[in-house]
Parts: structure tokens; C-alpha cells; sequence
């Protein structure tokens, strides 16, 4: 065998082998804690959170593409009275 297909093998053998104790390391580790109920309830108040400030942002963009599609209304001349100029 050549020497650099058998450092490949060598170095495959170990990742399979160090992945392998990895996995069993970790699921050892493992805590049962039974707060899954605590977690989703505070997940879905983010979510609330996110959804509620989206709906704004989305009305004012709308109204962008409103303002921005209409037509630009000319100017009207208007005459001042009398009684509006201040001396």
C-alpha cells in the first residue's frame, strides 16, 4: 500500500472512531430539565413581538408605493385677502 492511501485510511479511521466517542460523550452528558412547554410559550411571545411590528412596517411601505405611484397635483395659485396679511 502506498504510504499516503494509508495515512488516509488512518486519518479516516480516526474520525470515525473520534466522531463516534463524540456523540456518546455528548448524549452522556445530557440533562432532562422538562421545560419544553416554558420554552415554546416564550418562542411564540418573540414571535408575537416580531409579527406585531411587521404589520406597521408593511401598512407604511404600502403607503409608499401608493404616494409614489399617484400623480403629483399642480399647484394652485391663491390670492390672499386682506385681512390675512400681517403689517
Amino acid at each position: 500500500m502506498d504510504k499516503a492511501k494509508l495515512t488516509g485510511a488512518a486519518v479516516l479511521g480516526f474520525t470515525v472512531l473520534g466522531g463516534n466517542m463524540a456523540t456518546a460523550w455528548a448524549a452522556e452528558m445530557a440533562r432532562e430539565d422538562n421545560s419544553d412547554l416554558f420554552v415554546w410559550i416564550f418562542l411564540a411571545f418573540c414571535a408575537l413581538i416580531v409579527v406585531a411590528q411587521l404589520i406597521p412596517a408593511a401598512m407604511m411601505m404600502l403607503g409608499f408605493a401608493k404616494g409614489a405611484k399617484s400623480p403629483v397635483p399642480e399647484a394652485v395659485a391663491v390670492t390672499a385677502d386682506r385681512k390675512t396679511i400681517v403689517d
